[in-house]
């Protein structure tokens, strides 16, 4: 039996390292420098244990879900 996310060590604990692994994952992605992404909005799900952070380069915008226990991008979004 695993214990519940509530009592699970996290390892994305500050919002600082969540944009951090975002920005990894859009710069893999999308082939752009970090220095052209802006941090636009960041949420922690309190519920699934989840962070969203928003980014922006240049005129596209993409979200980014991570989990914060395993600390890895679970999908990314480009609106």
């Amino acid at each position: 039996m695993s214990p519940g996310i509530g009592l699970m060590k996290r390892r994305l604990e500050t919002e600082e390292s969540a944009v951090s692994l975002a920005v990894s994952g859009i710069t893999k992605k999308f082939k752009v420098q970090t220095n052209e992404i802006q941090s636009l909005e960041t949420k922690y799900d309190d519920d699934t244990g989840d962070w969203y952070v928003a980014l922006g380069w240049k005129e596209k915008i993409a979200i980014v879900r991570m989990d914060s226990v395993q600390a890895t991008i679970l999908e990314i979004n480009e609106i």
